[in-house]
């Protein structure tokens, strides 16, 4: 009995060896793409692992942070700290480090805004990157404006993109895009580390999609109390004030429809009618373009929701209208998140005779390469003649 124990002892310990082994790193470490330029860390591998590095000879303790989920690292003779993460999913990542109990931003990487804070930004690269790369192709411009918005009584930022050939022909109009972002983001999102830029400049280049202007607002709103909605209710729309899953949307559908989209069509050469207008966002976005778009039909024609729910039949109103003005519905997720409901919606709209898409992105979550696929699979279904 004894020598059996023994003998289960040594196969168990050679079998604990064997796996840890097996889950070493795989030693093919790179610079992230996302690094300040010059920067060697933080490092990614194959297996989509971050390596972070950082000398702090006085620190206690130093963790690796990434999405909340924190990572040690130990700490060398010279006092530089070194420490891995588990495998990530492709795409974009927010991260930092926590020294001795403080958050804090990784100085070699660069800082961006996301999850309601401003984070250091790691890429992890994707096996299709190719369709958000910077390439030699003809680029549009994001551009950054300041305006003042009458529904909040404030000065408001928005970003805008608009295609290549926006200047070299300036008797061209063109269809609008208004993309929103998700909670606790804002507007530099979707030009950032959703990368919609590029993709749009990729997509026109390779004759994939029409070339349009995109509209980037900061859609959390908050108006002063005492605000008063200006006109009233739409027909057949959500109540004023109405709240959608615990957000309160009509502020910012005052703002959209009253100071965001008039100051677009007398600032830039939009095509401004219905049939040349989109709506779309991400998360809580895409809730916003479920609640605001259908109760505007007159005003969108195209409605993007991603990740953030779907249209059932019984949800609409007035089928017969909805069916004539718009051209395309538009839902998708990631393949790790709960979609069933949104394509079983999508699959009873196009029953209903509604051109209709649902698209899952492989293997990710709520996460920014879900809505970077998404884009680029929405965008060549927008402003068609069919």
């Amino acid at each position: 009995m004894k020598i059996k124990m023994l003998a289960a002892l040594a196969l168990a310990a050679g079998n604990f060896v064997a796996l840890a082994q097996t889950n070493q790193p795989a030693d093919d470490w790179q610079p992230a793409p996302s690094n300040m330029p010059g920067q060697q860390y933080p490092q990614v591998n194959s297996e989509g692992r971050v390596r972070a590095r950082l000398q702090a000879p006085q620190a206690q303790e130093v963790q690796l942070n990434i999405s909340g989920v924190k990572f040690p690292m130990t700490k060398d003779t010279n006092g530089v700290w070194l420490g891995d993460s588990t495998p990530q999913d492709q795409g974009n990542h927010y991260y930092g480090l926590v020294v001795d109990g403080a958050d804090v931003p990784d100085p070699n990487g660069a800082f961006i805004f996301g999850s309601g804070g401003w984070h250091t930004d790691v890429e992890i690269p994707a096996a299709d990157q190719d369709f958000y790369a910077l390439k030699n192709v003809p680029h549009g411009q994001l551009r950054e404006l300041l305006y003042f918005g009458k529904t909040s009584n404030t000065t408001r930022r928005c970003y805008v993109y608009t295609p290549p050939d926006y200047d070299k022909k300036p008797g061209k109009r063109f269809p609008v895009l208004y993309l929103l972002h998700g909670y606790n983001e804002n507007e530099t999102g979707w030009g950032h580390q959703g990368r919609a830029g590029l993709i749009m400049d990729n997509l026109i280049a390779e004759g994939k999609a029409k070339p349009f202007i995109i509209v980037m607002e900061n859609s959390a709103i908050n108006l002063p109390p005492g605000f008063v909605p200006h006109g009233p209710p739409p027909a057949g729309g959500p109540p004023r004030g109405g709240r959608r899953g615990g957000f309160d949307f009509s502020p910012f559908e005052h703002a959209l429809l009253e100071d965001v989209i008039p100051y677009i069509d007398a600032n830039f050469r939009t095509l401004a009618d219905q049939p040349h207008r989109a709506l779309a966002g991400l998360s809580m976005g895409g809730m916003q373009t479920r609640t605001i778009a259908p109760a505007h039909l007159d005003t969108f024609s195209h409605i993007g929701i991603f990740s953030g729910g779907s249209i059932a039949t019984n949800e609409i109103k007035d089928l017969n209208k909805f069916k004539q003005k718009v051209k395309v519905v538009f839902v998708s997720y990631g393949s790790r998140e709960s979609g069933a409901a949104g394509k079983a919606d999508v699959a009873a709209l196009k029953a209903a005779g509604i051109n209709s898409v649902f698209y899952e992105s492989p293997d990710t979550a709520h996460e920014w390469l879900t809505w970077r696929r998404s884009l680029h699979e929405f965008a060549p279904l927008l402003f068609q003649k069919k």
